[in-house]
């Protein structure tokens, strides 16, 4: 069933890790049901990593939340995998899982992704791309350049309504965010909000660095960080939540593309 208003929400997991640092799948996939979402982009995920017992993270919670999930493995050693995952019951299949950009010449960089689904609500085919971008200016300015390039949003499968969510480790004051906000729109600043919602860290949350951009036939209706005592707990980000509407197929080709 289509719902009347899908919800998605992306979540930064921290290999669900709390900060109480207890290892707790089960928590994290309780945090996200109490958020009743219907696409669910989720960053950090474990699969059959030693430091985290060897569970498959991505299709635990997927299991716990009776989801379907996609899981791109942004860095992999040997059979050991880390990434991030899009879950959802609605329709969909995957377009692309591929790495971004990052610096050469600086050791200890941890490999960057993308994962980009395409998730039927009706008659309308959502793109969904989840992301998690690199802690240094100069790689989030080259991983933005890849995702706004041809590639990924200049891709012609890449259509209106899109979604561009996840963790991109910048404030909206940087170049990076004003580069992608060329492209799509600010979610928070859509809903008309007194004050942004801050994702992190979760115990006292004081930065925005998980954002959502979307193109121009979508609607935010409502945007919210769960900050219960669980959701504080279960990992160093709150979830971040948004519902959402889209206007109709005629409204949306009048113009075509994904301009602001």
């Amino acid at each position: 069933m289509v719902p009347q208003m899908p919800r998605i929400m992306t979540y930064n997991v921290h290999r669900c890790v709390g900060t109480d640092r207890q290892l707790d799948v089960e928590r994290i996939a309780a945090v996200i049901a109490d958020c009743r979402a219907d696409i669910v982009c989720l960053q950090e995920l474990d699969v059959r990593r030693a430091r985290t017992g060897h569970v498959d993270q991505a299709h635990a919670i997927a299991s716990l939340l009776g989801m379907n999930v996609d899981f791109y493995a942004a860095m992999q050693v040997e059979e050991e995998l880390y990434g991030d995952a899009i879950l959802t019951a609605l329709p969909q299949r995957r377009l692309k899982g591929a790495a971004l950009p990052t610096l050469g010449g600086v050791p200890g960089l941890e490999p960057r992704g993308a994962l980009w689904l395409e998730v039927s609500l009706g008659q309308a085919r959502l793109q969904v791309i989840n992301t998690h971008l690199g802690l240094l200016p100069g790689e989030q300015h080259r991983q933005v350049k890849a995702l706004a390039g041809p590639k990924w949003l200049g891709d012609p499968r890449c259509q209106d309504p899109t979604i561009l969510i996840g963790d991109f480790n910048f404030t909206s004051v940087t170049g990076p965010y004003r580069h992608l906000a060329q492209h799509l729109r600010d979610a928070q600043r859509l809903a008309g909000l007194d004050r942004s919602v801050k994702t992190f860290p979760s115990a006292f949350p004081t930065i925005r660095i998980d954002h959502c951009f979307v193109s121009r036939s979508i609607t935010i209706r409502h945007v919210h960080a769960p900050f219960h005592p669980l959701a504080r707990l279960a990992s160093d980000h709150l979830p971040l939540v948004f519902d959402f509407d889209l206007t109709t197929g005629e409204d949306r080709n009048a113009g075509g593309g994904l301009s602001r």
